[in-house]
């Protein structure tokens, strides 16, 4: 029994070391400044990653069709898939001319092993040798069968007027017949391209013909939060956009400006990639394999250690996710929280994040909530009429917030 109980812990720790060497993992289209992964079906989407360890792994990706609230839908994957679901990736290339080495893989999605047939949501799976799930993605195709108008405004709650946004939106279907709107459609509004902040179950507040119109004042707020924060290290070697410092050990070290924590804050306009980040390098010619690592220092400066919570540097570049690669550590002889997190060159959108007790991601407690920030709102209308087998995506529609609304 021992032994089997150290050969599963073996296991685990190689899996988790395995994906803690996992670095850059995007999944985009292929047009250059897109960075959603809810895209019309037929769409090719590519999918890339970095892993440190600078070897030739046989990494295979695997794709499941889902339900509209993430679970393994009925559907075999002879029914969404034309090909195989499950294949290697064979797209493998070497850094070249870094000091950090890496092996980059990729794969594009339709291929000619591999074409989806099925509008919904989907789950990519990267596993390994043994079958095991290194990591995955969510992605959403859909149909233009309906047409979907999203507007954004200032919350009209009076004890969230200044901190929160309000999104409200209508569903138009000329061509598709709905009886049951309760139980056939089901609808999701997701904040900045970030499957962490997503408002979920909801039904229509009025039935018009061929229209569904969703008017709630409470029930669809999401905290505006603050612009996000960034930095460019597309310069490795010198100091750039928000780095003060630059050093060279095994790697190099980019120090970025610390950021000052402030309970009084105002809103400031300042443009930003709504927590994205871009791969780029001005010392090579692929950003691939070309663009190196750095280690990026993150320091925020505070009176004094915010009490039962932990603080982390939050992020696309992290899969909007917390864990113990971007938590932050305070010191209490300069009163700061800092964390060193390996990244490649690039253009960086990030901001700070707490978990409290109740173990939720709090976004706004250190840079503020404001109503005139610009974020992006993506509504999708999922489909399932009576009798059918799965959730069709019938339609997506995007909404930025106006502060002259």
């Amino acid at each position: 029994m021992f032994k089997k109980l150290t050969l599963v812990f073996i296991v685990f720790f190689q899996i988790s070391f395995l994906a803690q060497n996992i670095k850059t993992i995007q999944l985009r289209p292929l047009q250059e400044n897109v960075y959603t992964a809810i895209v019309p079906l037929g769409t090719v989407l590519e999918l890339s990653f970095d892993d440190l360890d600078a070897d030739s792994k046989d990494y295979q990706y695997k794709i499941e069709h889902m339900t509209h609230d993430w679970k393994k839908s009925r559907l075999l994957a002879s029914q969404f898939v034309n090909g195989f679901d499950q294949n290697t990736i064979i797209e493998v290339t070497n850094s070249f001319n870094t000091f950090q080495n890496y092996t980059h893989y990729s794969v594009k999605i339709p291929n000619v092993n591999t074409v989806i047939t099925k509008s919904g949501n989907y789950l990519l799976s990267v596993l390994d040798a043994y079958d095991e799930v290194i990591f995955t993605r969510r992605f959403v195709l859909y149909e233009d069968l309906a047409t979907l108008g999203v507007s954004v405004a200032r919350s009209r709650n009076t004890k969230t007027l200044n901190t929160q946004q309000t999104i409200q939106f209508s569903i138009n279907h000329p061509n598709i017949k709905i009886t049951n709107p309760s139980l056939e459609v089901n609808v999701a509004i997701i904040k900045n391209n970030n499957w962490s902040e997503i408002i979920t179950d909801l039904e229509p507040t009025f039935f018009k013909p061929n229209q569904l119109l969703y008017t709630y004042t409470n029930k669809t707020n999401f905290w505006g939060d603050n612009e996000y924060l960034n930095f460019d290290s597309k310069i490795i070697r010198n100091k750039s956009l928000n780095i003060i410092k630059v050093t060279h050990d095994e790697v190099f070290n980019h120090y970025l400006y610390p950021y000052t924590y402030n309970a009084f804050l105002e809103y400031t306009y300042s443009p930003d990639i709504n927590g994205q980040f871009v791969i780029r390098t001005l010392e090579g010619n692929d950003n691939n394999t070309e663009a190196d690592y750095a280690l990026m220092h993150f320091t925020l400066e505070v009176d004094e250690m915010f009490k039962e919570k932990e603080v982390y540097v939050y992020g696309a570049f992290n899969n909007f996710e917390v864990n113990e690669v971007n938590k932050m550590y305070y010191s209490p002889k300069t009163n700061t929280y800092n964390a060193n997190i390996l990244l490649k060159q690039g253009f960086y959108n990030y901001t700070y994040a707490t978990i409290g007790l109740d173990n939720v991601i709090n976004t706004h407690e250190i840079t503020g909530s404001f109503f005139e920030t610009e974020n992006e709102y993506t509504v999708i209308a999922y489909y399932k009429p009576f009798g059918s087998l799965y959730d069709r995506v019938i339609g997506v529609g995007t909404g930025f917030f106006n502060q002259n609304r």
